[in-house]
């Protein structure tokens, strides 16, 4: 029997007009789109279906953005019948997953996301701080890599995405020689487009501003399993999760150990629910056994239909 994972993906996959053709398409959609404007008090589906790119790319805006068009691509999943029988979501994506997993409700996490993408984006300088990802080394050697460069100023291995590929994260001039000293072992290295350096340490000074942020946000038990990213564990308890989305600013995301425990628990059936494909590309590299598919658009709907029905 089938055993169905939505992913939720992070900050990084938005662009100008996602989610317009489900918006134009289906009323459930349209209604998270109104939602998130009302709770926001501002037009933010204008910003996502025709504002500038350099406006979308501003965390605070992000985080919402991301949020609500995979909210709405989910309600029509929902709608369509299509359930999930576990959930996971890349950083900023835990959030869509803990609403797919009835632990919040879609108007807290908005306003949450909201007030996080400020925090991340204002704790260090801007300019100052970035990430980088490597591909073709193993976590180890990146890992060592980021220790050698250490007295320069802190660096740290921040996101385990797959095999082969780790995101640093930290001061810019010293993500700037472990890439150098990474290619020179044959590796390739992309500076990422984020202004902050994510899951380091050097967010750590947020760990009381989300801990206030979240202290009475209500949180329940989840419905279907959900696996978080600061420890890749299956969390239950609604103060555990709230403890993990404090640390998770700060904290690497272990994204490969988290698919490995889906994989272990005998799911099969991935379909990553947002804007872009990054997190189906990576469950390629972590198993080829296993159908891992996108939904963003209601063609790739289409497509993940007709893949269901072979199953």
């Amino acid at each position: 029997m089938r055993k169905t994972v939505f992913l939720f993906p992070g900050q990084g996959s938005q662009y100008v007009g996602m989610g317009q053709a489900f918006y134009h398409a289906f009323p459930v959609a349209r209604d998270v789109f109104a939602e998130a404007d009302e709770v926001l008090g501002f037009k933010l589906s204008e910003i996502i279906f025709q504002g500038k790119e350099e406006e979308l790319r501003q965390t605070e805006i992000t985080q919402p953005a991301i949020l609500t068009t995979s909210m709405a691509i989910l309600a029509v999943l929902r709608e369509a019948g299509i359930k999930a029988d576990a959930t996971a979501g890349f950083s900023l994506g835990e959030y869509s997953a803990l609403v797919c997993a009835g632990v919040l409700n879609f108007r807290d996490a908005l306003l949450v996301v909201r007030e996080r993408g400020k925090y991340m984006q204002n704790t260090v300088p801007a300019g100052s701080g970035g990430m980088a990802a490597i591909l073709g080394l193993s976590a180890a050697e990146v890992s060592a890599l980021c220790e050698m460069c250490l007295p320069l100023g802190h660096v740290e291995p921040a996101n385990f995405n797959c095999p082969g590929q780790i995101v640093i994260s930290g001061y810019r001039n010293v993500l700037e020689e472990v890439c150098r000293l990474a290619r020179e072992r044959k590796a390739r290295t992309v500076m990422l487009s984020v202004s902050a350096p994510f899951h380091s340490r050097l967010l750590f000074p947020l760990h009381e501003k989300m801990s206030l942020l979240l202290k009475d946000v209500p949180l329940n038990r989840p419905e279907i399993l959900f696996v978080n990213n600061v420890h890749a564990a299956c969390l239950q308890d609604p103060e555990a999760i709230r403890e993990s989305l404090v640390e998770q600013v700060y904290r690497p995301v272990l994204w490969e150990d988290a698919m490995l425990l889906l994989l272990y628990e005998g799911y099969d059936f991935f379909i990553e629910v947002g804007p872009g494909r990054v997190l189906t590309g990576f469950m390629k590299k972590i198993s080829s056994d296993v159908q891992a598919v996108h939904v963003e658009d209601p063609l790739t709907m289409e497509r993940m239909q007709k893949m269901l029905e072979e199953v």
